[in-house]
This record gives C-alpha cells, structure tokens and sequence, in this order.
C-alpha cells in the first residue's frame, strides 16, 4: 500500500472517530445547571406612634449603626399627654408628701389652741351648771334656768371633746393605710409619665439593628402610621443563596453538604457554600411525570446555603449559578 492509500486510511479513520465521538457526546445528558439568588438579611423598620415626619436623617445606601436615628416626627398630641402626666405626677406626690410629712406646726399649734379653747369653755360651763344647780336646790332660780346650763355644759363638753380629737388627729398624721395610698397613687401617675415619655422617645425612630440602608419610604410632611414601615435595613454580612432543587437531585444538597457556585455578576466569581436549610415547596412546584406510567412526581425543595465568608459586593437579588 502506497503512502496516499495510507493517508486516506488515517484520514478516514480520524473522521469515523469524531463523528463517534460526537454521537457519544450527544447521547450524554447535558449537565444540570441550578439557578439560585443572593438573599440578606432585611429588617423593616416602623414607628410605634402615629405622626407627622419632621426629618429624614438617612438616604438609601448608608451605613449605619445599631441605634442610630433614622427619622424625627412630630406628634402634639403626645407632647400634650407628657404635659397631663407631669402635672398629674407633681400633684400626686404633693399629696403623698403631705401624707408622709404630717401636719405643719402652725396647723398643730392652731388645733392645741382650739382644744385648750373648747376645754376652757367646757369647764366654765361645768362650773356654771353647779352654781345653778346650787340655787335650784334652793328656790333661788327657775328648774328652767338648770335645764339650761346642764344643756350648755354638755354641748361644751361635746366641742372639747371634738377639738381634742382634732388635735390628736393633727398630732399623729396620716394614717399608715392613707399613707401607702397615696404612696401608691404616686407610683401609678409615675408609671403614666414612664408611659408617656416612652411615647415622646418614639417620636425618634431608632434603628435596632446595623447593616445598609435599603429603602427609605418616608418623606417629611408625610403623616407616618403606627406600624407601617419607613425604612429597610439590610445586614449584608448575614448574607445566604436560595435554590430550587428537585428532589432527585436533592442528595447533592444534604444539609450541612458543600458545594461550588458562580456569581456573573461578581465576574464569574467562584464562592464556597455550605447548606443550612432544604424543605418542600408547596404542591404547585412539583414536576409531573408527562406520560402516564412513566417517570413519576418530583417534588420541589427549597435549598438554603450560606457563604464560607461573606461576599464582598454580593447584593440580595444577584443571581448564583451552580452545575
């Protein structure tokens, strides 16, 4: 056999094993590509008090810390409830003071005076009583005129007696169960102002947690509703890719399982995950067999895995290409 011959052969031969080769290349299942998203952690922030937005003290991408204020409102009827509850507070401990502290010693000295009155004016009449008692025994005066001075000598006895009882009152001070009632009271309307000034401290919406300042929904003038968020915070160092897996290929994804994945929008950045959450997706997601008798219904599973470290200039929404 010729070279030439040869050369066709050799030719020959190299296509008929490309073309095997192309053909056993085409019989293979094509490689299964998940695609996944960047996930943060958000958090969003809103008022415990209704009122009007006064400032907004932070803008959509700031860095901010745990505690940092983030928006000042204004709210008069909050200011007018410390007001009432101030005052009601003073008031209160006005009066639990006076329990404590007793009577003043000119108000003592004033119902001594009183009950020395009283008791001079009852032995007076005690006195008097005798004397006309004397003479009624002899005829001297009227039955009349005794009646009289006994009626006198008891209604001035009865006001000695009460002056006494005044004096003693002045002298002791409140009683012990006054006393710790109007202590109480004075805790409750403390309690109250604790209440209003909590209300007053929320007029200052705070952020609990630090991270980056994703949305701002507030604008000042707005009037802020209790409870509807105005502002989105976002921790991109709690940073995890959420996948949809199904279920036969879902050993690949076992918990506590590692795998490689590729962000295109980092440029084509390779980054080391490790699974920490898979559960199944509703019934909506499951793949049906097309056939009946055929393959079968797979089921959905929703895969979670976080990052070695986190990812430097990762953004919740970028999408993560796992193969």
């Amino acid at each position: 056999m010729n070279k030439k011959s040869i050369g066709i052969a050799v030719a020959a031969a190299a296509v008929v094993a490309l073309l095997a080769y192309g053909v056993w290349r085409a019989s293979q299942p094509a490689p299964a590509v998940f695609q996944g998203q960047m996930e943060a952690r958000e958090t969003d922030i809103a008022p415990k008090v209704t009122a009007r937005i006064a400032q907004v003290l932070v803008a959509e991408g700031d860095q901010i810390a745990v505690g940092a204020t983030l928006m000042r409102t204004d709210s008069p009827e909050v200011a007018a409830r410390l007001a009432q509850a101030i005052a009601a507070q003073q008031a209160a401990q006005a009066v639990a003071d006076k329990a404590q502290n007793g009577t003043r010693p000119q108000e003592l000295e004033m119902a001594r005076l009183q009950w020395q009155r009283a008791q001079a004016a009852a032995d007076l009449a005690q006195t008097s009583l005798r004397r006309v008692d004397g003479l009624a025994r002899e005829g001297l005066v009227a039955a009349q005129k005794r009646d009289e001075a006994d009626a006198n000598f008891k209604t001035s006895r009865d006001q000695a007696a009460t002056a006494k009882a005044q004096y003693d009152m002045a002298r002791i001070g409140a009683r012990p169960e006054d006393k710790a009632a109007a202590n109480a009271q004075a805790r409750q309307v403390a309690g109250v102002v604790a209440e209003a000034q909590a209300a007053k401290a929320e007029t200052e919406l705070k952020s609990p947690v630090a991270g980056e300042v994703a949305k701002v929904l507030g604008k000042v003038g707005e009037l802020s509703p209790q409870g509807v968020a105005v502002v989105t915070v976002v921790d991109l160092k709690d940073q995890w890719v959420v996948l949809n897996v199904r279920e036969d290929h879902l050993q690949r994804f076992a918990k506590d399982a590692e795998f490689d994945a590729v962000l295109p929008a980092l440029g084509n950045k390779t980054v080391r995950f490790k699974v920490f959450y898979s559960a199944a997706l509703p019934d909506f997601a499951t793949w049906r067999a097309t056939r009946a008798g055929q393959g079968f219904d797979a089921r959905t599973f929703e895969v979670q895995a976080r990052p070695a470290v986190p990812i430097e200039g990762a953004r919740p929404g970028m999408s993560v290409l796992v193969q």
